[in-house]
């Protein structure tokens, strides 16, 4: 399969990570139920890179299954702050390095830290963004622990 190389491409290959990739055709604001949908998966599988900011105006990535959403309430409580919000597209874009609705959390342009939803790693394998609308990698997600993740219960 003929598919892009991007700077999650290369993070996953440098660190030696098996990855199968999958293209789709991306539809704007399809989200994760129209990639689940096109690749006949469940969509709790299907990860979501969420790119917030605190109320210092730091980054941070947040990584949620697909069919839950952040409680930004519970996860500015875990990590002591008292406001997290999401981060426009346009300052999402400068830290990551990844154009909207194409944003992995491998490979950023910027180190940030990368919060997981604990039952992410329940899964036998997942599906996240490579770095560009439409192209989903699978992998294990023992393998998002090459990020230095922290785990949390945040998910509504």
């Amino acid at each position: 399969m003929d598919y892009p190389i991007t700077p999650a491409v290369r993070f996953l290959r440098e660190r030696k990570i098996d990855f199968t990739p999958h293209l789709y055709d991306y539809v704007k604001h399809g989200g994760t139920r129209e990639s689940a949908k096109q690749l006949g998966v469940d969509e709790h599988a299907v990860i979501k890179t969420l790119v917030f900011e605190t109320n210092g105006k730091k980054p941070l990535i947040v990584l949620m299954h697909g069919d839950r959403e952040v409680s930004t309430k519970n996860l500015a409580r875990h990590i002591g702050l008292k406001t997290v919000e999401p981060a426009t597209a346009e300052r999402a874009t400068k830290w990551t390095g990844y154009q909207f609705g194409g944003t992995s959390p491998f490979g950023t342009r910027m180190q940030m830290p990368v919060y997981v939803e604990r039952t992410i790693f329940d899964l036998n394998k997942i599906y996240i963004n490579g770095g560009k609308r439409g192209f989903l990698v699978e992998i294990d997600p023992d393998d998002l622990r090459s990020l230095n993740v922290s785990e949390v219960d945040v998910a509504i």
